[in-house]
């Protein structure tokens, strides 16, 4: 396959090997853990599989406890906690050679008619996506050309990212900015027609730019780094129905960082304004030059 959405469909289609438990692929790829969004999209995709598929995801609770392994397989267990009258819950957790290195639980719930509907509108007007260069153009605008790592992770990318700020490559460019960032994002291709693939699209997508907002106002987002960091946790919230094939805008935030961790929260919405998602993460940051690794 060379189409990156359809290899991220792939890496989501687990192999099922017992009852309740799963085996997913985990990639050799030139990073020192596995990324986190895929583990947690891939447990999401484990849950979902022991239930009846008519009840969407409503909420998931997730703990990072040990990075993964590039290349080594991730057996994912399904303890199935509850099968009530509208609430199904699953707690999953995720084991690549003997030590578990995640756990997540998940709920769904049957779709119904609510009393009363409100919502707090975006926080901003922004332009829209097809106005804003790709991460790509703005490298190569920046460094002329993507050196050949950059350029391989670049045809890898299920996603495609677009931020509205502008990404800042040097300390001056970041001189008094807030905690606070905001991207477009879609996969790059179509993902097909199962919610619950789109749903642990989007979980895979949530993790990858949710702590921009924590380093902003101390580091450029490009460029040598000060800081390793690391996902401690992860909580979404699924308030609509969308297709992770679409458009939708990531609004992130960071209230508070200290003690070495950093809290980021992001409000997804569709075109039209409406909330899809809301997304609170802590993440660990560790100065490169103490010779820790931020491995929690």
């Amino acid at each position: 396959m060379t189409n990156p959405a359809e290899r991220l469909v792939d890496l989501l289609d687990l192999e099922r090997i017992e009852v309740n438990i799963f085996r997913g692929r985990s990639p050799q790829e030139s990073l020192q853990r596995v990324f986190g969004g895929q583990v947690a999209g891939q447990a999401l995709v484990a849950a979902g599989r022991t239930t009846d598929g008519d009840r969407p995801v409503h909420s998931l609770h997730a703990y990072f406890l040990r990075p993964g392994r590039p290349g080594v397989p991730i057996v994912y267990q399904v303890e199935r906690m509850r099968d009530g009258r509208s609430f199904t819950t699953r707690r999953v957790t995720a084991v690549q050679q003997g030590r578990t290195i995640f756990n997540l639980t998940a709920s769904f719930h049957k779709p119904e008619e609510g009393t009363f509907e409100h919502q707090l509108p975006p926080a901003r007007e922004v332009p829209d996506p097809e106005s804003l260069p790709t991460v790509t153009e703005e490298i190569r605008e920046h460094l002329g050309e993507l050196p050949d790592a950059l350029e391989r992770m670049a045809r890898r990318q299920p996603f495609d990212i677009r931020y509205v700020d502008r990404l800042r490559w040097t300390p001056d460019e970041i001189k008094g900015a807030e905690p606070r960032s905001t991207v477009w994002m879609r996969a790059v291709g179509d993902l097909g027609d199962d919610p619950l693939v789109h749903t642990c699209a989007l979980t895979y997508a949530s993790d990858m730019t949710l702590l921009d907002a924590v380093r902003i106002p101390v580091e450029p987002l490009w460029g040598p780094r000060g800081f390793d960091m690391a996902s401690l946790d992860h909580a979404m919230w699924f308030h609509r129905p969308f297709r992770t094939d679409e458009w939708f805008l990531y609004d992130q935030e960071s209230p508070i960082a200290t003690g070495g961790r950093g809290l980021a929260r992001g409000r997804i919405y569709d075109r039209a304004g409406n909330l899809l998602v809301s997304v609170v993460q802590e993440g660990l940051f560790r100065p490169y030059n103490t010779g820790n690794k931020s491995t929690p």
